[in-house]
């Protein structure tokens, strides 16, 4: 096992690093288009039924039908994987931003509006700092399953971890398969205490208290 490790270790890196990008770049796009849209359906609650529906019919759909549907418009492409990847995160993280929001207080509002905050400043300043620590562990669970379903990537040739799995399957080598859920397992894990540490600097109140 380990002489294998020794001879491959190259192609593991390069493997592990296609994973991680693929795991790592649908979770920050689909933070970027869940905090629009969680910011508009905390405030038109009319908003985000129809959001939710539409979300939650794309998550349903199997990982691997969803990468053979966008080929005929991406290609065999990293594209593709990153396209289907994001949309799947918008489920779970889209959801965190609007319960964040909406969780805020409303006393802390009505204080910012006695103050004179604007709503643009009331948002930067209060409700999204406060809302973050709701917001990051939605983040985390959409960048932990972007990571694992990356994998499935490699069954429409886009370069992941999941090479190993195949190919040790056809070779019945298992040692591939061992070292890939290994670093699919670590990969997640260093993910998500970077996570956590942005959420900690992010919101240094709720550590001391």
């Amino acid at each position: 096992m380990w002489s294998w490790i020794g001879q491959n270790w190259s192609q593991i890196w390069q493997l592990t690093w296609e994973n991680l990008k693929l795991g790592v770049l649908p979770a920050v796009y689909g933070l970027v288009l869940s905090l629009p849209l969680g910011i508009i359906a905390a405030r038109w609650r009319w908003f985000y039924p129809p959001v939710l529906t539409v979300v939650t019919i794309v998550y349903a759909v199997p990982s691997l039908a969803l990468f053979i549907a966008l080929i005929p418009a991406f290609g065999l492409t990293d594209t593709t994987v990153i396209i289907a990847l994001t949309a799947f995160s918008l489920c779970v993280i889209l959801p965190n931003v609007v319960a964040g929001l909406r969780a805020v207080p409303a006393a802390v509002t009505q204080a910012a509006v006695a103050m004179g905050y604007g709503q643009l400043r009331r948002l930067v300043t209060i409700e999204l700092p406060l809302a973050t620590p709701v917001i990051v562990a939605g983040l985390r669970v959409g960048v932990v399953s972007s990571i694992s379903l990356a994998t499935v990537g490699q069954l429409i040739g886009v370069s992941s971890l999941g090479y190993l799995f195949i190919d040790g399957l056809q070779r019945s080598f298992p040692t591939e398969i061992y070292v890939g859920l290994f670093l699919v397992i670590v990969l997640a894990l260093v993910c998500d205490l970077v996570l956590v540490a942005v959420r900690r600097a992010l919101t240094p109140w709720l550590a001391r208290a």
